[in-house]
């Protein structure tokens, strides 16, 4: 767990910092996007936060690699610098977006290049957990295409929903936190010889990165992590998801009391739910328009809380509560017996339902009194 939290530390530590020097060049070469009919702010922001997400990540995993315990993950593993490059694949597509607003087919292509280059050189599925048996991938064309595939679909979920201050960063944070514990749990609960884990290294540098960029990004905001910030953080949770999937088919999670083999896979699912929700009534909403899944609109869930009555601020805490709920929630599966955690997060749903519609109830009934 030190050592973890030490490269945690150094990834909010370098976000931070190459963060704050990211806002002092945009300032001082204006490169400020245009204010967009979908934006939330009304003065030109830079988009250019993606740099300290990705020096924070980057320089936390080369200092891994060369630190105590978490080298051994780099041991004859080339599958953390395949997601490296795949991540610096990805920054560079999203800061072209950022800076120039590149069509969206272009940008659709710059995905698949960064997700194909994590799934040949980093790493890829070879299993898809499924009850009662998981299903294993024979096919290595096959490998890379679901991987891929399931990389892309990450990247635009968390996409997606970067639409308020210190939304995507906190939700990965908070995702991130339950995803690494659970990684960290099984693998200090394992009789391994060698305990490290790629996975739980993975969640642990992502949250520092967030950790580190969010007080520039708290609302109001004075920088936006951009697309290239939002799809590196959709690139590496799915990476270690796909990290997961292995070692099911290792038999490491059955040999785990208490843990499902479902739950590795599922619970990136259970993080990324809202942003996946999001993604997928996006989708639909714009086709059935007869527009691009991809054309920009203010339809997304934090709109709507907005359209409720939730401040900016109020908006950004429903979705890191609700965040929190989906993600330890589904951690909880792990560790307890199942009728006592689904009875309790279906008691904070419900309450979290009142809580999230207060704003329109409390309107409707003030209409209704007067």
């Amino acid at each position: 767990m030190i050592m973890y939290s030490l490269m945690m530390l150094t990834a909010a530590v370098v976000a931070y910092v190459t963060t704050w020097g990211a806002r002092l060049l945009a300032k001082k070469l204006r490169l400020f996007g245009p204010i967009r009919s979908r934006d939330m702010h009304s003065v030109p922001i830079s988009r250019l936060g993606g740099l300290g997400l990705c020096a924070g990540f980057a320089v936390a995993l080369v200092v891994a690699s060369n630190s105590f315990f978490v080298k051994d993950i780099f041991r004859g593993n080339t599958a953390p610098w395949g997601i490296l490059a795949g991540v610096l694949v990805i920054v560079a597509v999203g800061l072209a977006d950022d800076l120039l607003d590149i069509r969206w087919w272009i940008k659709l292509i710059g995905q698949a290049l960064a997700a194909t280059v994590v799934a040949v050189w980093g790493v890829r599925m070879t299993v898809i957990p499924f009850i009662p048996e998981p299903i294993h991938i024979k096919s290595e064309l096959l490998s890379i295409v679901v991987t891929a595939l399931l990389i892309v679909t990450t990247m635009n979920a968390v996409n997606f929903i970067d639409g308020l201050d210190g939304l995507a960063a906190g939700v990965a944070a908070i995702g991130g936190v339950a995803f690494f514990l659970t990684a960290y749990w099984v693998h200090r609960n394992a009789v391994l010889l060698d305990r490290s884990d790629l996975a739980a290294l993975l969640m642990a540098i992502l949250v520092g990165c967030c950790i580190g960029f969010l007080p520039h990004n708290w609302f109001p905001a004075r920088i936006f992590m951009g697309d290239s910030g939002a799809m590196l953080l959709g690139l590496v949770m799915a990476a270690a998801g796909v990290v997961s999937t292995g070692q099911i088919s290792s038999g490491l999670y059955d040999r785990i009391n208490g843990i499902p083999t479902i739950i590795p896979i599922l619970l990136p699912f259970a993080v990324l739910s809202l942003p996946l929700l999001d993604l997928g009534l996006a989708v639909v909403r714009r086709t059935a328009r007869g527009q691009s899944p991809w054309s920009a609109d203010r339809g997304h869930l934090h709109h709507k809380l907005i359209e409720l009555g939730h401040t900016h601020r109020t908006a950004v805490l429903m979705m890191y509560v609700w965040t929190a709920i989906l993600a330890f929630g589904g951690l909880a599966f792990a560790i307890f017996p199942w009728q006592i955690v689904l009875t309790l997060d279906i008691a904070a749903a419900l309450v979290m339902a009142v809580v999230t519609g207060w704003p329109y109830f409390a309107r409707r009934g003030s209409r209704t009194t007067s």
